[in-house]
């Protein structure tokens, strides 16, 4: 069936469906990051540990991952506004369900709905924006598209942390309810004329039951594995086992599926395959400071959420500045130049938090946050860019799946494995102070003569220890995710140097 010619919008209809297109996808994205600084109340308010409490981090994002490669298949069976709305009503639904929840079993199940809801979300409302907007505005329609992206991480924290410390963590869920429905109501009104043409298109039912069951598996595995000692448990080797299987058979599948839920044959080309690797490391390296920067800040050094929110933010602000800056460049030189110096820069500001300690004041905290932003936008930008160099359109949505994919498990990846490994650092540096105390004895008893009672000055000692211990395991994670970066680097150089000129905004 041929889709109807149609009518780009123009002025105030256009500029009020282009800001709920883009604040959509803003939602989307701000939900990422806003329970970050939130872990600690939702962990008192449920009664469990803050590393159960990154359950509700993992679980979201990983729902989010399974359901983006499979946007393009809903739009043209089911039409790319109605699935908009359809997709928008469920993020609603399930966001005042995770508000409700009581247990953390109900706000997992609940957020993992809200990641599979929100998950099309991103991919639709950048298609949508290609539609309603004239051609000649499309790249600038883009570029807000694109900024939402930067900024949505930078308000997450900042919201979620004066949300929970002023009113309580139920409602980091709650205030998306206004949102959806004014975004419902503007895209029920204005878009649709801009339908899109549905067709049967068949679907790779086994190919996505591989791959929920896998991701699925995988994502239990590294939920509960701290908890269970990981493959010492039968249930977590159980667990990971099915992941392992699971995913050799999705790639052998969907290798020679003539119709693929995620086309993997495209990473035969070396373009899209070393920058996912790439992409996926880097990913690690930045999400496992931004769950555990402020976890340390509030459970080490006290700081309250709204505190930790607004440190942790520090770190989007000079990438809203350096965002036109990286596209200007990508062309302007070797983009992998640009970018393997943005990443070297994240390296970098990770190794100034080196210098964190249990005495370091608001600037020593604040300073690595805020140069981070310089290197941000040329390796989110630019690495996704190069991702596409090579693909032929009608390759860039499936490639673009690809990479976001990849980019989101390895923040959940890097959700588990930094609690996991600054537990486990913890644990050691604790036990090795524990042996080379100089004189605890005679520290207990210079305690009790200020006025303390033998339990207080033994459990003053006792906390003195599991701060510093905790600040030394902290460390040890940023110093793997310096590392994380330095790699990713180098994988840059691997990518063929592109033969066209990138373009900016398609598939971040």
């Amino acid at each position: 069936m041929i889709e109807p010619a149609i009518v780009p919008l123009r002025g105030g209809k256009l500029l009020v469906a282009g800001f709920a297109l883009a604040l959509v996808n803003f939602t989307v994205v701000l939900d990422i990051t806003i329970a970050n600084v939130s872990v600690p109340h939702i962990a008192g308010g449920l009664a469990i540990s803050p590393s159960q409490g990154t359950w509700a981090i993992t679980s979201y994002s990983v729902a989010e991952a399974i359901t983006v490669p499979l946007a393009g298949w809903l739009s043209s069976r089911f039409g790319t506004v109605r699935w908009l709305v359809v997709s928008l009503i469920g993020f609603g639904l399930f966001s005042f369900l995770c508000g409700m929840s009581s247990s953390i079993e109900m706000l997992i199940l609940f957020r993992i709905c809200q990641g599979l809801s929100g998950g099309p979300l991103m991919p639709l409302t950048q298609t949508l924006l290609t539609r309603v907007f004239p051609p000649e505005k499309v790249p600038m329609a883009l570029g807000l598209w694109a900024v939402t992206t930067i900024t949505a991480p930078i308000l997450g924290p900042i919201l979620g942390g004066t949300i929970s410390d002023n009113w309580s963590w139920p409602w980091i869920f709650f205030i998306n309810l206004p949102v959806v429905a004014g975004c419902v109501f503007v895209v029920l009104r204005l878009l649709p004329p801009f339908e899109t043409v549905r067709r049967k298109v068949r679907i790779d039912f086994v190919g996505l039951l591989l791959l929920v069951t896998w991701v699925s598996a995988f994502q239990i595995m590294l939920d509960t594995g701290r908890e269970h000692d990981w493959f010492a448990s039968n249930f977590v080797l159980g667990a990971g086992l099915v992941a392992a299987i699971g995913f050799v058979a999705f790639v052998i599948w969907e290798w020679y599926e003539p119709d693929p839920v995620v086309d993997i044959r495209l990473l035969r080309d070396p373009a899209l395959a070393f920058s996912t690797i790439a992409i996926s490391l880097g990913f690690m390296g930045f999400f496992a400071s931004v769950v555990l920067v402020p976890l340390w800040l509030q459970e080490i050094l006290g700081y309250s959420a709204t505190e930790a929110g607004y440190v942790t933010a520090y770190q989007g602000m000079l990438a809203v500045v350096m965002a036109p800056i990286a596209a200007l460049l990508l062309n302007r030189v070797d983009p992998r130049l640009t970018i393997s110096v943005g990443i070297l820069w994240l390296a970098f500001a990770t190794s100034l938090r080196l210098r964190w300690s249990t005495d370091a004041d608001h600037w020593l905290l604040v300073y690595p946050q805020l140069l981070q932003g310089l290197g941000m936008p040329f390796f989110f930008v630019g690495l996704t860019s190069l991702s596409l160099s090579r693909m032929k359109p009608g390759q860039v949505a499936s490639a673009a799946g690809i990479m976001t994919f990849s980019r989101t498990m390895g923040g959940a990846v890097a959700t588990a494995m930094a609690t996991t490994f600054w537990t486990a650092s913890t644990r050691t540096q604790r036990a090795a102070m524990v042996d080379s105390l100089n004189d605890p004895a005679g520290t207990m008893a210079k305690m009790q003569q200020g006025g303390m009672t033998a339990d207080q000055a033994r459990g003053m000692l006792d906390r003195m220890v599991e701060v510093q211990a905790s600040t030394n395991g902290v460390l040890f994670v940023f110093t793997l995710s310096m590392m994380l970066f330095v790699i990713a680097a180098a994988v840059v150089w691997l990518v063929p140097k592109p033969e066209r000129p990138l373009e900016t905004g398609a598939g971040h």
